[in-house]
């Protein structure tokens, strides 16, 4: 598969949707975890990510104008342990909870389906990192737009190579109804030293008219040290960098 530069590939779609990005840093010593999400409606543009301690929460930005948090309002990021899950719905408890009973993602997974918001039923994206940079990333879709049937997809990969990694988003294009991604995870480099510069790239990268809120976090591998940060279109929380130990 050829490997693409990350921000270009952001900066020529309008509209991909949610991301997740896993990759190596340039040093081999650091993984790093983006999660994005975007928004046309005034509903999805009212949000901004909060942090907790065992991750990030989305709020309501005002929330006189929450007008439906069914598919808006969730935990997209869980720390488990040295590792990290991170999705673009409530899947990510469910990925929790089965993994602290002893089961795997997959089986978590196999529960779900697409999003339920037709015409458009976003595909459900996942990512689960593992202490020593292996993850795993799966989509779970319609079949080309029609909710008779769900497909599921499940991507295994060991930990990367130092500056590169993959990525997956929700929508193809923008377009109408949104057609939802399609093949693998797309291999990527990334150049960025630091939590810092790459979420500053991604986000000069988003369309800036759609783009909302932006999460990244760098992993070290050999102390679980973690140095994160939390881009805001609105609010306060924008650009809040901070370090978190093991």
């Amino acid at each position: 598969m050829e490997k693409i530069n990350l921000n270009e590939y952001l900066a020529s779609n309008e509209y991909p949707g949610r991301g997740i990005a896993v990759a190596m840093a340039p040093d081999g010593r650091q993984m790093f975890i983006g999660y994005f999400i975007m928004g046309r409606s005034e509903n999805s543009r009212n949000r901004v990510f909060v942090k907790e301690p065992d991750g990030i929460r989305t709020q309501a930005y005002d929330p006189a104008k929450l007008a439906d948090p069914s598919l808006i309002i969730y935990h997209p990021v869980r720390q488990m342990g040295r590792g990290l899950i991170v999705t673009n719905g409530d899947q990510t408890d469910t990925i929790r909870d089965s993994l602290l009973a002893g089961k795997s993602y997959i089986d978590a997974l196999r529960t779900r389906c697409y999003e339920p918001d037709g015409p458009n039923y976003t595909p459900r994206i996942s990512g689960v990192v593992d202490q020593d940079g292996s993850f795993c990333l799966s989509i779970l879709k319609s079949a080309d737009g029609d909710p008779a049937c769900s497909h599921r997809y499940f991507y295994e990969y060991d930990a990367p190579l130092a500056g590169e990694g993959r990525f997956i988003h929700t929508y193809q294009e923008n377009a109408e109804p949104l057609p939802s991604f399609e093949g693998e995870p797309r291999r990527v480099s990334v150049s960025a030293p630091d939590a810092e510069t790459l979420a500053s790239q991604v986000w000069a990268s988003l369309n800036e008219d759609n783009k909302v809120s932006l999460f990244v976090q760098y992993i070290h591998l050999a102390t679980g040290e973690r140095e994160t940060v939390i881009l805001n279109k609105h609010g306060e929380q924008a650009h809040a960098a901070s370090k978190v130990p093991n």
